[in-house]
């Protein structure tokens, strides 16, 4: 567009690569071209970012990816704020029940666009499993039978039969999803935070002794696990469903398992999973006309077409019922999809989640330093939940010093 007029630039920070990144500058360029000089969004890797304080108009990330994009934890601008400033249309109706779930706040509002959701799934390398003698096939249900493949793998000498990525959405948030246990309650008037639930405590010291018999292998907080399980690294992963078409086109033979759960806990809830990942945020701080322009890109996006060529490309969640068919075609076994689409349609009445914000930050934040202790040293983890959860409504309940801004809106 060299010496064209543009009346308004946008910049979109992202951290995407391979087929993501080519759909979605793909979908930019389209865009782009609709606007006839009068306004472009630009891409920009946050990898490649060299002051990174300066601030883009929009970001594609998980929130936990803040530190990361910015070298600091900046102000988001609620999404249904900017789009209805804007006059454009967006309802948490629109979305599948448990998509608006993962993005809206206590009032249902949305604060970003659910562009890249996914759900926790166990991923497996089928031909790491042949090699230790484990039918692939064979269904892999509670976490007592995931304890006996990895057992089986290390046996015959994988080095690395299982590791993890977003350990504190994995086997955190959707432990207690699962054993119906919420992490969230009041205390009078005060909200706080229960990480130390029976769930929890048995979760982590299961994990423990994995890590001590080198059946389990902790990567980091963050997505290291998926590295190393694209690498062949890690012959199980427990993370993110998008990742089955990335261990696709990198040629690994790749299997797909719901999130394991456990049989003996009384009430259980295996298909109360939580879906999770980046969104499309608006950064606080930027001029209305480059708002406007942001809003108009997200209303593009929410085109049905435009989802359906996001999601066949991606393996990223559908955002809304009309975008689930492009997965049909996406090599993803028929009951996952049906199990995807029956779980992203209950209703988020009585949800009791931690929505994106300060609390959920900290809770992440803490949680992540404080189970290191558990795979470095002997502490236990009741005495690790019990320190990470004390911090966090320690910092809940602390007063905001004086001039200070708010990290979320």
């Amino acid at each position: 567009m060299a010496g064209a007029a543009v009346a308004q630039d946008v910049t979109l920070r992202h951290d995407l690569d391979g087929r993501a990144l080519d759909t979605l500058a793909t979908l930019v360029l389209r865009f782009n071209d609709g606007l006839k000089g009068k306004g472009r969004v630009l891409l920009q890797d946050a990898r490649g970012v060299e002051h990174k304080q300066v601030l883009p108009n929009l970001a594609l990330l998980d929130p936990d990816d803040s530190m990361d994009f910015f070298d600091t934890r900046p102000r988001f601008r609620p999404l249904h704020e900017v789009m209805g400033e804007a006059g454009q249309r967006l309802d948490a109706a629109q979305f599948y029940p448990q998509v608006a779930d993962a993005v809206d706040d206590a009032g249902g509002r949305i604060q970003a666009l659910p562009l890249a959701l996914t759900l926790p799934v166990l991923l497996t390398n089928r031909t790491a499993l042949r090699r230790a003698g484990v039918d692939p096939d064979q269904p892999v249900r509670t976490w007592w039978e995931l304890q006996k493949v990895a057992g089986e793998i290390y046996d015959r000498g994988g080095k690395c039969p299982l590791t993890t990525s977003r350990f504190a959405w994995v086997h955190s948030e959707n432990i207690s999803a699962q054993a119906g246990e919420p992490l969230m309650a009041k205390n009078g008037k005060v909200d706080q935070v229960l990480l130390n639930g029976m769930a929890n405590v048995k979760h982590l010291a299961l994990l423990a002794s994995w890590q001590k018999s080198r059946y389990f292998h902790y990567s980091g907080r963050a997505r290291e696990g998926d590295r190393r399980f694209l690498a062949g690294e890690c012959a199980m992963l427990t993370g993110p469903s998008s990742l089955f078409a990335e261990a696709r086109r990198a040629g690994i033979d790749v299997g797909i398992h719901p999130l394991p759960h456990y049989d003996d806990a009384y009430a259980a809830k295996p298909n109360d999973v939580l879906p999770d990942g980046a969104g499309l945020w608006v950064l606080a701080g930027h001029k209305k006309d480059e708002n406007r322009l942001a809003a108009r890109f997200v209303g593009y996006l929410l085109r049905p077409e435009v989802q359906k060529e996001w999601v066949q490309a991606t393996s990223y969640l559908p955002m809304t019922p009309g975008a689930l068919a492009a997965l049909r075609s996406a090599d993803i076994p028929p009951h996952l999809l049906d199990a995807a689409q029956r779980r992203l349609s209950v209703s988020r009445k009585g949800s009791t989640r931690i929505k994106h914000g300060p609390i959920r930050d900290r809770l992440h934040e803490f949680l992540g330093e404080e189970v290191e202790f558990v795979w470095t040293t002997d502490r236990a983890a009741k005495e690790a939940l019990d320190n990470a959860m004390r911090r966090v409504n320690a910092a809940i309940a602390a007063p905001p010093k004086a001039g200070s801004v708010p990290v979320r809106p």
